[in-house]
Order: structure tokens, then sequence, then C-alpha cells
């Protein structure tokens, strides 16, 4: 399966993936601490934070301890929930504090079985979306979401 990412708006950033998972699998593996520890971030790292409050205002955080013993962590509040349909909540990146990014999940049946995920988040401004996609994000979310589908087939 293929991970695309695309800009089609000025501070949109959109990426989606199709899972071999129905949608209550998927939805599971991203909104329990346990699962996410199993495939979150890149594999190089171990990600040692995965704190989820999954209630309107509750926090979340997730991350990975550098070699150098750095977290890093990407935190945020849930906004709207729609078990297994439709996560919505904000997102910083804790080692360059600013204003968040707002991300829209999206779970859709597929017509085998599987699951559409949908990302879309809302970028404070083009040049920060830009800013981090530069920094090779879209490598980092394809190794991820990689990682997630192979978690999947385990659950």
């Amino acid at each position: 399966m293929i991970t695309l990412l695309t800009t089609p708006a000025d501070r949109e950033l959109v990426i989606t993936r199709t899972f071999d998972a129905p949608p209550a699998r998927v939805w599971e593996a991203w909104t329990k601490p346990e699962h996410v520890r199993q495939w979150y971030g890149v594999a190089a790292l171990p990600t040692v934070i995965s704190d989820v409050d999954l209630t309107v205002g509750g926090a979340w955080r997730w991350g990975q301890k550098a070699p150098d013993g750095r977290e890093i962590a990407f935190s945020g509040t849930y906004e709207e929930i729609v078990p297994n349909e439709r996560l919505v909540y904000t997102e910083v990146f804790e080692l360059m504090p600013g204003p968040p990014v707002h991300v829209t999940l999206t779970f859709d049946d597929t017509p085998d079985g599987g699951t559409a995920l949908t990302s879309t988040s809302i970028w404070p401004s083009s040049e920060i979306r830009d800013q981090a996609l530069a920094t090779g994000m879209e490598a980092g979310v394809k190794e991820e979401y990689d990682r997630l589908a192979a978690y999947l087939e385990t659950m």
C-alpha cells in the first residue's frame, strides 16, 4: 500500500493510506497506548511515551527517545471523537512549540473490508507546514504507516 502526502491548499497537508484491517481495528491501534507503543514513530528509536486520554478535551502525548536521551514528542488535545469513524485533535511538536496544527482523521470502510485512513491537517501557516515537510517528515510518516500496517496484521 502507498502512503501519499499532498498539499491541496495553502496551509493543508493530507496523508492517505489504505490498511488491510477494518476501521475498528485501525481505530484501536491508533487510540490505545499499548498498541501505539508497537508501531508509532521510526523503528530506529524506542517509543517511550504513549499517553491517551480519549475524551473530548482529553490530552494525548506520543514520543520516542533519541540516542542522546532527548524526548522527541508530539502532544495535543482531543476536540471530537466518533469511535471507529473520526478523530479531531490538536498537535504540537514539543521541540518546536508554537501554534498547534489541527488534525482530522477519518477511518472509512473500503469495499474489501479494509480502512482508508485520511489525515487532514491545517497548519498555522504554509511556511511552517513546508518547514516540517523539509525536515524529512514524508519519509518518517511513510515508515510509521508501514509499521502500523505490519502491526495491524498481528492484532
